[in-house]
């Protein structure tokens, strides 16, 4: 009988022990699900409920179910938004990695001179505010007030301006670029700094030169970093937005209220008071962002592999 006795006071406490472990858990973990789910969940939650209704002078607000979402699938302004950002990752973005790979090999070569003041150079334009490079760039753009315009005059020639209807997406290009390329290069320079050295010994042992040992040793190794970077890059450039609303004032001619998705929705939304609809872009962005995200996510998974 003590013996039976001591076995259940002892489960008892084992049980009142997991109890107390398992409270203690959620102490650590509920303060996050808690932000997590006002400043994720609640906004995703409210922009769904938006969506499957219609605001109207004449009769208010009305639900509509899945009318906007039949709508935004028909909206040639939209569409035209979105063949534009697709342009602009599709030239962009291979760009701005090509160019930040070459800067992470150079510095991680150890035959740069003043390789770390080279790399802080490169990285510090991720450090200014976008607002404040955009509007750099754009008054270095203009052809009449700009560093365009005092070139034309000094130089008495004609450059094209980069604010025009056909170079602005470029000139957007150029200014992500200028920002973003210092941001991937530490991603990949930090791969680098992490493979075993006793690779570089044995392959230099076996007469391997710098690009045999870029193409056989530090490429495979950045297959994991650069599938990360592209993966930013794309969901940044589904996301194109500060850029070409601060722009706006400087070429209004060259850049419409529908340029980019995310643009046309905070018009809608600010300037037309079509919040239902503005939702609704919103949400049909995200998932389509979401699913070109992970579908490059699953190619580069399997290339690794």
């Amino acid at each position: 009988m003590a013996a039976a006795g001591f076995a259940h006071r002892s489960r008892n406490r084992r049980a009142a022990g997991a109890g107390r472990r398992s409270w203690v858990g959620w102490q650590f973990t509920g303060p996050f699900m808690a932000v997590f789910a006002l400043v994720f969940l609640a906004p995703i939650a409210y922009s769904l409920y938006l969506s499957v209704f219609r605001t109207q002078l004449v009769g208010g607000t009305t639900f509509v179910g899945l009318d906007n979402y039949a709508k935004a699938l028909t909206d040639g302004q939209f569409w035209s938004a979105f063949g534009r950002v697709a342009s602009f990752l599709a030239v962009q973005v291979p760009i701005m990695l090509f160019l930040a790979l070459l800067i992470a090999l150079a510095v991680d070569s150890g035959r740069l001179y003043g390789a770390g003041f080279f790399r802080i150079s490169v990285f510090l334009p991720y450090a200014v505010p976008a607002v404040v490079a955009t509007l750099m760039w754009g008054f270095m753009y203009g052809s009449q007030f700009g560093l365009v315009g005092n070139l034309n005059e000094a130089l008495g020639v004609s450059l094209p301006d980069p604010l025009s209807p056909d170079l602005i997406l470029a000139s957007i290009g150029n200014i992500v670029t200028w920002e973003f390329v210092g941001y991937n290069m530490l991603i990949l320079y930090s791969a680098l700094r992490v493979v075993n050295p006793s690779l570089y010994e044995a392959a230099q042992i076996d007469g391997a030169g710098q690009l045999r040992i870029i193409t056989a040793i530090k490429l495979p190794a950045l297959r994991g970093p650069l599938l990360i970077a592209t993966i930013f890059s794309i969901i940044g450039s589904f996301q194109l937005f500060n850029e070409p609303s601060i722009l706006k004032t400087l070429a209004p001619n060259s850049i419409t209220t529908y340029f980019t998705p995310n643009l046309y929705a905070y018009s809608l939304s600010f300037a037309g008071q079509q919040f239902n609809y503005a939702a609704t872009l919103a949400i049909v962005m995200g998932v389509i962002t979401m699913i070109v995200a992970y579908l490059v996510q699953l190619r580069g998974m399997r290339k690794a592999v």
